[in-house]
């Protein structure tokens, strides 16, 4: 009664605990089995004949937070056609030192956000262990379904200095990684995909790049291009500030620096502003008829982006537009060639709402692998590492 209770608690069916050893920061249970009819593996007769025994200490799971060694007295046997072979196990793997469990426990680990060092100290084994383990572990590209998303990130792998995602933004699960982002590669790699697979997609989702549309065009026909609302909207930011940073140029040295201090003031949105902050970004608006006037813009085109109903949206963007085009302010102008341009896609944006969000957070959090990692040269087991951790 009492060995069951201790093979219960160590979840080790058929073994005999023999004897436990706790040391400072390491536990060592003795554990053997009972001797059984065994097949050979030569010849396929039945022995029960005993060559000998040896011990082998094998790796498990933590133990009341120390390293835990099983140490086995493993035993061989021998057969009439003179083969002699050990025994088999359910929790030892042939030829390895580290239980099934444990190996399970690591690729569970590698889930996390964590570096291969801090799995391999856990686990109590070698960072090469963790290496090997990681490299066994293989993903295949799923069916494509009707939206995909597509964005690069910069890997600093051996394959070169960016890398690809495609992501499905409804599902919000990684497809894909692919090396490298150039147009001959990613042609490629849509080309071997089937014909009918590539006509079920229905939107197709990236940011202002023209060699991902270009390819949605010709191997997406029945796809919807759609701009990623934050990489159009941001082009609003970056036009008033500019405004601000030019005018700052013109500004004594304490008005400069007050401006530079206080611009998330003209950012933010003038309604959600307390109204302490409104009377100063007011002062701030009063200094520049340009400055005013983009502002004016800003605003603008924020409440057509929060707008529900498609129909104000596309009258107030084209609208939008003619009003930039005609401001005088060349940091606006530029901004509504860029909309003029991506017209067609930023309207699907409005039409449709589906965002690259899913594909920008994936990125993060492969940031954070590749900083933890102190980097990953090999593609590869990067791609494998994305794909067990994000999925």
């Amino acid at each position: 009664m009492h060995n069951y209770c201790i093979n219960k608690l160590l979840n080790l069916k058929e073994v005999k605990v023999k004897n436990i050893i706790h040391g400072d920061s390491y536990v060592k249970i003795f554990i053997e089995t009972k001797a059984s009819v065994q097949t050979c593996p030569c010849c396929g007769r039945h022995t029960k004949q005993i060559h000998d025994y040896r011990w082998q200490s094998i790796k498990d799971l933590p133990f009341q937070l120390k390293h835990c060694y099983l140490v086995l007295k493993k035993r061989r046997y021998r057969c009439s056609c003179g083969k002699r072979f050990s025994e088999k196990y359910s929790f030892l793997a042939r030829y390895q030192q580290r239980s099934t469990r444990l190996t399970q426990y690591i690729v569970n680990e590698l889930r996390d956000t964590t570096s291969l060092k801090s799995v391999a100290n856990k686990a109590n084994v070698s960072s090469a262990t963790i290496v090997r383990i990681l490299d066994t572990i293989h993903y295949t590209c799923p069916s494509l379904k009707d939206a995909i998303s597509i964005d690069e990130y910069k890997g600093n792998a051996e394959t070169g200095k960016y890398q690809c995602i495609i992501v499905n933004p409804k599902q919000r699960s990684i497809m894909d990684i692919l090396p490298d982002r150039t147009q001959p590669h990613l042609s490629a790699y849509f080309r071997n995909i089937n014909r009918s697979e590539r006509y079920r997609v229905k939107y197709f989702v990236c940011d202002m790049w023209q060699p991902y549309v270009d390819l949605a065009h010709s191997y997406f026909p029945n796809a919807q291009v759609i701009i990623d609302k934050y990489h159009f909207i941001r082009q609003v930011t970056w036009a008033i500030e500019n405004v601000r940073k030019r005018l700052q140029k013109t500004m004594p040295t304490s008005l400069r620096k007050y401006y530079k201090r206080s611009h998330k003031l003209i950012l933010t949105r003038y309604h959600k502003l307390e109204d302490e902050y409104k009377k100063a970004c007011d002062l701030m608006l009063y200094y520049n008829d340009d400055l005013r006037k983009a502002h004016m813009l800003k605003e603008w085109f924020y409440n057509i982006c929060q707008s529900t109903k498609f129909s104000f949206q596309r009258t107030q963007f084209y609208e939008w537009i003619r009003n930039a085009e005609s401001s005088g302010i060349a940091e606006f102008e530029k901004c509504a060639a860029t909309y003029r341009h991506w017209g067609k896609e930023i309207l699907n944006s409005f039409k449709y709402g589906i965002t690259n969000g899913p594909t920008e957070g994936f990125n993060n959090k492969i940031k954070v692998l590749k900083r933890i990692s102190y980097g990953i040269r090999n593609f590869e087991r990067f791609r494998t590492r994305i794909l067990h951790s994000c999925n």
